[in-house]
């Protein structure tokens, strides 16, 4: 672990996080939401809102994808993806559906400061962020993808966004 510059549980619990905030829509799969956990801990995101009916931790296919980041990363369930934006629109997080549409902003154009409140959301595996959810968004962001199918499995397109979220507040 010390080789690989690995945090223990307790020195990532501790640690500074990146104030973004994952929103998960109504996710299909445990495996899909064990494998956003992971990424949350890879870039120190500050917590995970489930919402709907998104498998939330203890749940072994999480335990399965997740590899223990379960059990360190904040998480917090709510009924709706509604509640879950109240709340971090409350706490003055500028609110993103990740989504294709009409004026989404580019993922490679986005310009956030260090400092700034993100929450991101991340819709259903077939059907995306529900509409009215991205009504009550500040935004979309778009990941720009040129083959013929046009959609990512959500996990990796949490990968995609949180890296290129995180990597913005790096540099």
């Amino acid at each position: 672990m010390e080789e690989l510059d690995r945090k223990s549980a307790e020195e990532f619990r501790q640690a500074p996080k990146n104030p973004i905030i994952i929103v998960l829509e109504n996710i299909r799969s445990a495996y899909n939401v064990g494998s956003v956990f992971r990424t949350a801990d890879a870039f120190l995101i500050e917590s995970i809102y489930i919402c709907g009916y998104s498998a939330r931790p203890p749940h072994k296919e999480i335990k399965k994808t997740a590899l223990g980041a379960e059990e360190t990363v904040e998480w917090k369930h709510f009924k709706t993806a509604s509640e879950a934006i109240s709340e971090l629109k409350s706490k003055n997080y500028n609110v993103f559906a990740v989504e294709q549409a009409e004026k989404s902003y580019k993922l490679q154009h986005i310009d956030f400061s260090n400092d700034e409140k993100i929450a991101v959301v991340f819709g259903n595996e077939v059907t995306g962020v529900d509409q009215s959810t991205i009504n009550s968004c500040d935004g979309c962001i778009e990941i720009p993808q040129f083959g013929m199918k046009h959609s990512l499995n959500i996990a990796t397109a949490a990968g995609v966004v949180l890296w290129e979220l995180v990597r913005l507040r790096i540099n």
